[in-house]
């Protein structure tokens, strides 16, 4: 199998494993004992905490471990919401429905939400942003990077708005963390979402900065572990491989943006030179360097994905998290896509362990594939393939 779905889970890197193993078979002390096992184990969070912390540029202090991004977000939003006075929250039409879903239940809870329109780029403007800010509004929540066309977001501008406004800023930087330099203090960010299995390292574990200064409501209670944040016995192998996969990210994040952008850009090269009626979605530069998303026109996505499987190559037609839900992407639409640019669009996200010649034989399955859906197509006459 050739897997080009990194945006959507990521091989854990043998270092991590390695770093986890001992905390599941021989120090398996819970972090609150104070006898030596569970000093071990807190010693061990302490460290990870740090690692994490040293990715963004964060203090350790700042770090709160949490299961995920979903759980990291809905914790800023919610965690934020729940103790201020103002009752509105802006958003954008693209996040993910870790930020999407929470803002619908605040909603019913007599919270009001804007969603800020994006470009044919998937583009918010910092301009609309700024104008729709109030005295009401609590928090202003926008991704780092798209997690379907990779589009990164002015983050430095909405920063300076926000903080022009005394208003909280929240970024999802699930897809961005490890695949875009970022240092929390210099950009601004007051709260920042990351996920652990999206940098190869373990599932279940993520993590919220949370600037110092910057109040939240506990979701979970508890024994008061994560400062009285996030209650309950800690995922101790978890945090560990987490904390390893950061360390790893940082240590070698420029080799490995080098080495992604450079497979996407021959990709997207090949790609749009040898498959005729095909466009590149999201911002040209603006973007995560693992991120290629293409539309086909003519061919349906899900019939592409099927196909490129059984030929070995894992991909997709966008979030992992909504695959099952069947609906069209609230990603493309909020861009203007049409019903059959949406239908017909493919991600490949390639990861720090793709190869030049994985990019070569995808791009010849892909060929043989999308030219075979093409020719049972039912726009087949219209665009003659």
């Amino acid at each position: 199998m050739i897997y080009l779905d990194n945006a959507a889970s990521t091989q854990i890197h043998e270092e991590v494993l390695d770093a986890m193993l001992p905390f599941l078979k021989e120090q398996y002390g819970n972090p609150s004992s104070i006898h030596r096992f569970g000093r071990l184990t807190e010693k061990a969070i302490n460290k990870a905490r740090k690692e994490i912390s040293t990715l963004i540029n964060a203090s350790p202090d700042e770090i709160l471990i949490t299961s995920g991004g979903t759980e990291s977000n809905n914790t800023a939003l919610c965690g934020i919401a729940n103790l201020n006075d103002g009752n509105h929250i802006i958003t954008s039409s693209i996040e993910h429905e870790a930020i999407l879903e929470p803002c619908k239940k605040l909603e019913k809870q007599g919270f009001d939400v804007t969603y800020l329109s994006v470009n044919n780029k998937g583009l918010i403007n910092p301009d609309e942003l700024d104008s729709e800010i109030t005295d009401k509004t609590c928090l202003v929540t926008v991704m780092f990077a798209n997690n379907e066309v990779g589009t990164t977001q002015p983050i430095l501008d909405i920063a300076k708005i926000c903080k022009n406004h005394n208003v909280p800023f929240h970024s999802d930087a699930v897809q961005a963390v490890g695949k875009i330099p970022i240092d929390v203090k210099n950009l601004g960010i007051d709260l920042l979402s990351i996920s652990s299995h999206k940098i190869n390292g373990p599932k279940g574990i993520g993590a919220l900065f949370i600037r110092n200064g910057i109040n939240i409501d506990p979701l979970i209670l508890g024994g008061g572990q994560e400062y009285g944040l996030r209650s309950g016995t800690e995922n101790v192998s978890g945090i560990v491989g987490f904390g390893k996969a950061c360390s790893l990210a940082h240590q070698n994040l420029n080799a490995n943006i080098s080495h992604m952008k450079n497979l996407r850009d021959y990709m997207v090269s090949k790609i749009t030179n040898e498959i005729s009626h095909t466009t590149y979605n999201g911002h040209e530069t603006l973007r995560t360097p693992n991120n290629a998303h293409f539309t086909f026109l003519g061919v349906n996505g899900e019939d592409l994905i099927i196909k490129l499987d059984e030929n070995g190559i894992a991909a997709s037609t966008g979030s992992a998290c909504s695959v099952k839900t069947q609906k069209a992407s609230h990603v493309l639409q909020s861009m203007g896509f049409s019903h059959e640019q949406i239908s017909g669009s493919l991600r490949l996200t390639v990861g720090i362990f793709n190869t030049k010649e994985e990019i070569d034989s995808t791009v010849d399955i892909l060929k043989k594939v999308v030219s075979e859906l093409r020719s049972v197509s039912p726009f087949k006459e219209k665009y003659g393939f």
